[in-house]
């Protein structure tokens, strides 16, 4: 009986020296990634498809329908068209469609639709 009584006060002591201790911080979880974008499509594949998206409102191959009064992108200058869709990123023209736009491409994509709606005849 003695020895069940000193195991016991054994086990009270080292749980109380335990519920004094403060719990082992939960491990925080990891950090959330950014998502992860598809790199831009620059092959003239890519870029022919880019075009499209311009489409509804410039008209098929940059040529809008006669009497619109959006201009037309076809064989205008490529430097021109990068620089113009730069300035509705960057909020520096009259605020349209066009500057919510621009903000979803990139410099190297504004550079790219630049250049295919140069080559392309008025």
């Amino acid at each position: 009986m003695i020895r069940f009584s000193f195991a016991l006060a054994i086990c009270a002591t080292a749980f109380s020296t335990l519920a004094q201790q403060p719990a082992p911080a939960a491990p925080s979880p990891p950090a959330a990634q950014p998502p992860a974008f598809a790199a831009p499509n620059l092959t003239p594949a890519g870029v022919k498809a880019m075009a499209a998206n311009c489409a509804a409102c410039h008209g098929t191959f940059g040529k809008p329908v006669p009497g619109s009064t959006v201009p037309g992108l076809a064989g205008r200058s490529g430097a021109e068209i990068t620089d113009i869709m730069a300035q509705f990123k960057e909020g520096k023209r009259q605020p349209s469609v066009m500057h919510q736009i621009a903000k979803g491409y990139t410099e190297a994509e504004m550079a790219a639709l630049g250049g295919y709606f140069s080559q392309l005849p008025r």
